[in-house]
C-alpha cells in the first residue's frame, strides 16, 4: 500500500536533501513483529525488508548495519572485519539517543549523530529495499545504489542464516 501523504520525519528530510528518490509504504506496527511483520502486510520479499540495527564495539563506539530482514549478523565475523575484539547490539536507550529515533522506527537517514554505516554487500543485488522511514509502521522503497548516495558506504559480509 503505497499512501501519497507522509510523515515529515529526519529521514525523509535527509532523502530529500540527497534527491533520493523514494516510495513510502505503511503497515500497522506491532512491538516485536520485525521486517516479518512489514513483509507479510506489505506483501514483499522480507529478504528486501531491512533491519537497521544499531551495534557498538568493544569500546563502546556505536556504529549502524544494515541488514536483510530474514538474516542475521555474525557479531564474529563483523568484529574481525571492523578489526575489534567484539561487536554486539546497544542497549535500546543508547540506540534512541544516538538516533532519535524510538526503536521499531529506526532509520539509518537523518539520526541525531553521524554514525558508520556498515551495509551487508549482498544488499546490492536487489533491485529494490524497503527500510524504515524514521516512524513505526513506515517504510520507504528506494534502489539499494542510493544508499551510496546517502553514506560512505563500508560493505561487509556478515549475513547468517537465523
Amino acid at each position: 500500500m503505497v499512501k501519497a501523504h507522509y510523515p515529515k520525519t529526519p529521514a525523509i528530510h535527509f532523502l530529500n536533501a540527497k534527491k533520493i528518490p523514494f516510495e513510502t509504504y505503511f503497515y500497522s506496527y506491532e512491538d516485536h513483529g520485525g521486517t516479518e511483520r512489514a513483509a507479510n502486510e506489505l506483501d514483499l520479499p522480507e529478504h528486501a525488508v531491512l533491519k537497521t540495527l544499531i551495534m557498538e564495539t568493544d569500546e563502546h563506539h556505536p556504529f549502524v548495519v544494515l541488514m536483510h530482514g530474514d538474516r542475521e549478523v555474525s557479531l564474529k565475523q563483523l568484529a574481525r572485519e571492523l578489526d575489534v575484539k567484539r561487536v554486539s547490539p546497544c542497549s535500546m536507550e543508547l540506540a534512541q539517543k544516538v538516533t532519535g529515533y524510538l526503536v521499531g522506527g529506526i532509520s539509518p537517514f537523518g539520526v541525531r549523530t553521524p554514525l558508520p554505516v556498515y551495509i551487508e554487500s549482498s544488499i546490492f543485488t536487489l533491485d529494490k529495499i524497503y527500510i524504515n522511514g524514521g516512524k513505526r509502521g513506515f517504510l520507504v522503497g528506494i534502489a539499494p545504489q542510493d544508499l551510496r548516495k546517502a553514506f560512505s558506504v563500508k560493505e561487509v559480509t556478515v549475513a547468517i542464516q537465523p
